[in-house]
């Protein structure tokens, strides 16, 4: 387990060890850690030595003895948001390489912890250069700045695969390729993916903030910040939704373009039977042995009107009548 203090304000960072931050967090009054924590379970662990065996729980740790918090830092915590007496504790869906993540996270109004597991799943950067920017002046302005830019990745995300489903839709008006309906399937699923992350995770927040707010002793800059934070929710929320509904637009767009396609080719074949119909009757029935055809039709000349001159007329009047059709305009106008 590494931790990295964090320096307000001009969000320096500094690696300390495990004594050093359980000493930080009883004195300081005002303290911002980042515990980064292996991404496999038994790995070697850098930085300095650290006391208490490995499988001790994150809190215990750090000198923050609560059961109700033993959660924090464990591996596969669903999101969640709870508000524990004097401490509120967060597990933040936030998107990383186009996966989801968790990021956890404990706030008082002294402190904010973040945990994350791997260097490239956290928001340490993006915190660092929030509080050089927005110079928080407590650890629940900097707790919702984290909650802010967890959104932020998700509207990213977002608003990327939307301008995707974009290019492929013009795409598709060129031409059609298996690939674009592979390509958005894999769109359809990542906007379904991040939708399944977001909504649980914003539903418990919304219920905190909403218990909070409606508390009387609840100060009214914070009151600010969770309204904010709301309405920045409801926001991405609906950036999300658009894209899902994007995706189901293209797939009904390439679908009508294919059947469009069919239907042309259904018209092709019917304009086919229409002219080689009359052909096929006619064969027909002067191959039949009756006494008229077999004893009457004597002559070279008779046999050229008859059988030849009377395909050339079915022939010419099929193509007429096509030609005076809408069908045949439609097939015109598709080319």
């Amino acid at each position: 387990m590494i931790v990295t203090m964090v320096s307000v304000p001009d969000g320096g960072t500094a690696r300390i060890s495990v004594a050093e931050a359980r000493r930080r967090l009883a004195t300081d009054p005002f303290l911002l850690l980042g515990v980064e924590l292996p991404e496999e379970e038994g790995l070697a662990e850098e930085g300095p030595a650290e006391e208490g065996p490995a499988e001790e729980p994150v809190v215990r740790r750090l000198g923050l003895d609560d059961e109700d918090l033993e959660w924090f830092g464990t591996r596969d915590a669903p999101p969640r948001a709870d508000f524990l007496g004097e401490i509120a504790g967060f597990v933040v869906p936030v998107v990383r390489d186009a996966q989801v993540v968790h990021v956890h996270a404990l706030a008082s109004e002294r402190y904010l912890v973040v945990a994350h597991r791997g260097r490239r799943a956290g928001l340490a950067g993006d915190i660092r250069a929030l509080v050089r920017r927005e110079r928080p002046p407590d650890a629940v302005a900097t707790l919702f700045l984290l909650l802010q830019e967890a959104l932020t990745t998700f509207r990213r995300a977002a608003v990327h695969a939307l301008l995707q489903v974009e290019e492929l839709e013009d795409d598709m008006f060129e031409g059609r390729r298996p690939e674009q309906v592979y390509r958005l399937s894999q769109l359809r699923r990542h906007s379904a993916v991040l939708h399944h992350a977001l909504l649980p995770y914003l539903q418990g927040v919304d219920e905190v903030i909403t218990r909070r707010m409606m508390s009387r002793d609840f100060p009214e800059d914070r009151q600010r910040l969770a309204q904010e934070f709301q309405r920045a929710a409801r926001l991405v929320l609906a950036d999300i939704e658009s894209l899902q509904d994007a995706t189901r637009r293209a797939f009904a767009s390439y679908g009508s373009l294919v059947a469009g396609e069919q239907n042309g080719v259904i018209n092709r074949l019917a304009i086919v039977s229409v002219i080689f119909l009359p052909l096929s009757f006619l064969t027909g029935f002067f191959g039949m042995n009756f006494e008229f055809l077999t004893n009457r039709l004597e002559t070279r000349d008779e046999f050229w009107l008859l059988a030849v001159g009377l395909q050339l007329v079915a022939v010419v009047g099929s193509l007429f009548l096509l030609h005076r059709s809408r069908i045949w305009r439609r097939l015109r106008d598709d080319d």
